[in-house]
């Protein structure tokens, strides 16, 4: 049975905001739990084999398969500690994806089916994710999270974001979903899983609210701005946990950005081809979904393109870490070819890219280049000291911080 450790205590008693944020991406999820697997053995090396991500970070964002690693790794179990450590993600997806996501046998009938669920319906049914989500985050709801989580989700009745926060459901109690409501929501990616709909109730009022969902990557496929956004939000409002910290300072924040790969390096997409497609040829092309990969990629970039701008031009571009791949191709690229083949493949991209130069965006190209020496390997052992140090130092701080379990 895991001890007690002591919650960690608010940004004003620290030097720093601490942000997480885990793209979408479907199978491809694997990456970033590579990565979270390494950053978490790194503070367990600092703080005690019970350390577990959920303690460092202020605020933990994720959309789509990003949102469903988000909750894994914030909900609480039965002794009040994460259901998943980060080194448990990968084994989910390697024993779950193939039934989340069946493989056809035949791969004429693969082409065949495909085209076929295009016109017909969403490519799979959900039953198995959805009931397999229910059953791992039970009757939680976004209220009992261990840190604070922010997940997008897109409303297609009132065609605008839903935006599931920690932050806001203390004053729009309508908002306290069931956890599994929201990850099975983040992750209705169209033509690929079913739209989902589900109510909550808010006890003050007495009325229920209705959410007609899909994939928050259809708004935020990179969740880091809507994540610090939010925390903005409350610095305005008078939050005491962040006094005296302002809105604007990005200097304060300190945010690791996780992507799942992208395929840019392939080039695979051309204007001469598109201009010649057809709605079967956006959704079925290329044995991928051109549709989606071009608004999820979109605004993935344009996110971490502000941030790049803005964290390199005050100069605090060492508290921005963005890790991603951009040199996926062919099958490793989808979000679904969930053979065992291509989910080992994945997790041999999440360590070779941890032994890669961190990179930044060019604002020109769109392309990752080698921004300095540091591997991402090196860089993350970097925040996880600078994690443990926050941490220590609001437990010190504090008039309520009590280290527990410390090494």
């Amino acid at each position: 049975m895991e001890g007690a450790r002591a919650p960690l205590q608010p940004p004003t008693y620290g030097n720093l905001i601490t942000v997480l944020s885990i793209d979408g991406g479907g199978i491809r999820g694997i990456i970033p739990g590579t990565i979270l697997s390494f950053l978490e053995s790194q503070l367990q090396k600092l703080d005690g084999e019970d350390a577990r991500i959920a303690d460092y970070f202020d605020v933990m964002a994720g959309t789509s398969t990003g949102g469903l690693v988000t909750a894994m790794l914030a909900s609480p179990n039965e002794n009040n500690r994460p259901i998943f450590a980060a080194q448990d993600i990968n084994k989910f997806y390697l024993n779950e994806c193939p039934n989340i996501f069946p493989q056809p046998r035949c791969a004429l009938f693969a082409n065949t089916s495909k085209i076929m669920k295009a016109l017909t319906g969403p490519k799979y049914d959900g039953k198995y994710l959805h009931s397999l989500v229910q059953k791992k985050l039970g009757s939680l709801r976004l209220s009992q999270t261990l840190t604070n989580v922010v997940i997008p989700t897109f409303d297609i009745k009132t065609l605008q974001p839903t935006v599931f926060s920690s932050y806001q459901v203390k004053i729009e109690p309508s908002l306290n979903a069931l956890l599994s409501d929201i990850c099975i929501a983040t992750s209705a990616a169209p033509t690929y899983l079913p739209a989902h709909l589900f109510e909550t109730h808010d006890d003050k009022t007495g009325e229920n609210r209705q959410f007609n969902l899909i994939d928050g990557g259809v708004a935020a496929n990179n969740p880091t701005l809507v994540a610090m956004g939010e925390v903005k939000k409350e610095i305005i409002r008078g939050n005491q946990d962040f006094f005296p910290m302002k809105p604007m300072d990005y200097g304060k924040y300190l945010v690791l950005s996780l992507g799942t790969g992208a395929a840019k390096a392939e080039e695979k997409y051309n204007a001469n081809e598109a201009a010649k497609w057809g709605i079967l040829s956006w959704l079925t092309s290329h044995n991928s979904t051109p549709l989606i990969d071009v608004f999820s990629q979109a605004s993935a970039d344009m996110v971490d393109l502000h941030l790049s701008v803005v964290f390199q031009a005050l100069h605090s571009q060492n508290n921005y870490l963005r890790i991603q791949d951009d040199t996926l191709s062919k099958t490793v690229s989808s979000v679904d070819v969930a053979t065992k083949k291509n989910l080992d493949d994945l997790v041999e991209v999440g360590e070779k890219l941890l032994k890669k130069p961190v990179s930044r965006i060019n604002l020109e190209t769109g392309i990752f280049e080698t921004f300095n020496k540091e591997t991402n390997e090196e860089a993350l052992i970097r925040f996880a000291n600078l994690l443990s140090q926050e941490r220590q130092a609001r437990h010190a701080k504090s008039p309520h911080g009590k280290i527990a379990n410390s090494k």
